[in-house]
């Protein structure tokens, strides 16, 4: 069986002393392929360096935690990476309304830096890494009022299954990741065993979402066997179909 991490910062500085060995106890476990996306301009020559390694596939992007402080000069910069990197996806971009103490100075920033940078993606034709905290319904119309069609992922999804649709009605797949270690989250269980698999992938936003330890992209067999165990399938079933979803959308790049 093979698997993808379709979403770990193998960039963090968490992983930079040992990144050799996080990969290689991924790999004896069967996860063979990484996607690495950046979070802001500063993190770009980073995540470029990891290029090199025949398992990674890269992202450049400004997360909307960091787009109140992106400058002009860091659109400019991503879309230099674009066109050094034709296989690069556009990511971790996208909304977080979390907060509900936002102001919506704050949301319009975060919706104009996603704008501009799905324009970049329709542009260069790549797939998009999302992030969406509490903002599908803003998160689609975005989407659709940029005509965007090159598709992506909705990654590390928290939401309901209505939410799900309506994102994979625009073209997306699902991530479906460490939530499901905690055996209550409840939405992200409901996701895994009931959307299409067809329409799912998997991922751990490594090192990120545990509370105690650091994650790591070995965690992806737990995952697909925890989304076995939800949907009554094979964990064998889990790999394939995730993998063909993975292709697909690595595909798009070169299309």
């Amino acid at each position: 069986m093979k698997f993808t991490d379709t979403h770990c910062h193998l960039a963090d500085p968490l992983f930079r002393d040992n990144l050799p060995d996080i990969i290689a106890e991924a790999e004896t476990l069967g996860i063979c392929r990484f996607i690495v996306p950046s979070t802001h301009a500063a993190d770009f020559a980073d995540v470029a360096a990891l290029n090199g390694l025949p398992q990674v596939h890269i992202a450049f992007g400004i997360h909307p935690w960091f787009a109140e402080s992106a400058v002009d000069a860091d659109l400019n910069q991503l879309e230099d990476f674009l066109q050094q990197y034709p296989q690069a996806w556009v990511g971790e971009i996208g909304l977080d309304f979390y907060d509900k103490n936002q102001t919506s100075a704050v949301r319009e920033c975060q919706r104009l830096w996603l704008t501009q940078q799905l324009k970049l993606a329709q542009q260069y034709w790549r797939p998009v890494i999302l992030h969406n905290l509490k903002a599908t319904a803003a998160l689609v119309e975005v989407v659709k009022a940029t005509r965007f069609t090159r598709g992506g992922i909705v990654h590390a999804f928290s939401g309901s299954l209505e939410e799900a649709r309506s994102l994979t009605a625009c073209g997306f797949k699902i991530g479906i990741g460490s939530l499901l270690l905690n055996p209550t989250a409840k939405k992200a269980r409901q996701a895994a065993r009931e959307l299409p698999l067809s329409e799912i992938v998997l991922e751990t936003d490594s090192p990120f979402m545990l509370a105690n330890s650091v994650n790591v992209p070995a965690n992806i067999r737990k995952i697909a066997e925890i989304v076995a165990e939800l949907r009554g399938v094979p964990v064998e079933t889990v790999a394939d179909t995730t993998e063909r979803n993975v292709e697909a959308l690595l595909g798009k790049c070169e299309s």
